[in-house]
């Protein structure tokens, strides 16, 4: 076990330093705000500060996880197309699927990137609290400073490094209730922002055909598998560590609801939304918005042929032999001509 930890120490060396350097500086800015340099408050603004130096650190990597988890979605008709036809050869498959990801642009994996990275900062956080309980040094800590954060306390009487499992009543000689109090408090803001965060993504951002498939059944997994297991395991955190990852998850939730309401994925409940949105406030900057209608074609009929005046029996009559007459005059006035010729 020594020689795990040794090996821990070395390959935590620059994160140590990196992390308490960043603490440090934020702990002597609030200092210069007047708060006590030896109360709980400066050290536990001083974590919140580190999360979101950290998480801002990692906005670069949100953003292709984003990528990553929409490319996921939109290509899950085509997996199980894949499934359908090679599920009898689990290597072609298997070739195939990563084909697509290859030609799709995707990567499976980085989805898991932000919080695979958090989880080192996470441990190194949560060793340099142990030790400054135990009045012991690390990176830019000195012994003296290390001493001052584990003992500082918040309201006055609840230790920064202690736990809910470490001030247990059920510990001999009794517990600290107001300890477990904010401990369990955190733990259950720590498990529900996961649980919230990651039921954001899929009520909000995922289209229907997304919402079936082994994608689907991994997401719906993580959805109850995350907060459960961040639940059981708070209880051992301290609190200074407990206010990291509520911090985080809390920042998480913000940049997530803003990527999902100004860039959500087609097809999704987000999208319809954004598109909602948009036309209302088109049609409130009085701009008019165009609906496409179909071309209006003017049927044409065949012209209609006028039928002649229906003249009555007796003037029918009276016009006949006056038309005959007249073709007799003409015919013998034609004869005349020919004989005189």
């Amino acid at each position: 076990m020594g020689t795990i930890g040794d090996i821990f120490g070395f390959l935590a060396a620059p994160l140590y330093y990196a992390i308490s350097g960043v603490m440090l500086l934020w702990h002597e800015l609030f200092t210069l705000l007047g708060l006590d340099e030896n109360g709980g408050l400066g050290w536990a603004l001083s974590i919140i500060g580190l999360t979101l130096v950290i998480r801002a650190a990692l906005i670069p990597l949100f953003v292709r996880q984003i990528k990553a988890s929409r490319n996921m979605q939109l290509i899950q008709p085509k997996v199980r197309e894949l499934q359908k036809k090679y599920g009898h050869d689990r290597e072609r498959l298997a070739q195939e699927t990563m084909k697509l990801y290859k030609d799709s642009g995707t990567n499976p994996f980085a989805s898991c990137l932000p919080i695979l990275l958090q989880m080192p900062i996470f441990f190194t956080l949560f060793s340099l609290l142990n030790n400054a309980s135990k009045e012991v040094g690390r990176g830019f800590l000195t012994d003296e400073r290390a001493r001052n954060f584990g003992e500082s306390e918040l309201f006055g009487r609840i230790p920064i490094a202690d736990s809910f499992w470490g001030s247990g009543i059920w510990r001999e000689g009794g517990g600290d209730a107001a300890v477990m109090v904010l401990a369990l408090f955190l733990v259950l803001a720590m498990t529900a922002t996961t649980f919230f965060t990651q039921r954001q993504l899929m009520s909000k951002n995922m289209p229907a055909d997304a919402l079936s498939g082994p994608y689907a059944q991994q997401q719906k997994l993580l959805l109850y598998v995350l907060p459960v297991a961040f639940g059981l395991g708070g209880v051992a955190f301290p609190i200074g560590v407990l206010l990291y990852w509520t911090t985080s998850n809390l920042w998480t939730m913000g940049q997530q609801f803003y990527v999902i309401r100004n860039n959500p994925a087609p097809g999704t409940p987000a999208a319809k939304a954004k598109e909602e949105r948009d036309r209302a406030k088109a049609l409130k900057r009085g701009e008019v918005v165009a609906e496409v209608e179909a071309p209006v074609v003017e049927e044409r009929r065949p012209a209609r042929r006028e039928q002649p005046q229906r003249q009555p029996r007796a003037a029918r009559k009276k016009a006949a032999p006056a038309k005959g007459g007249n073709a007799r005059n003409q015919t013998q006035k034609n004869q005349k001509k020919g004989g005189g010729s």
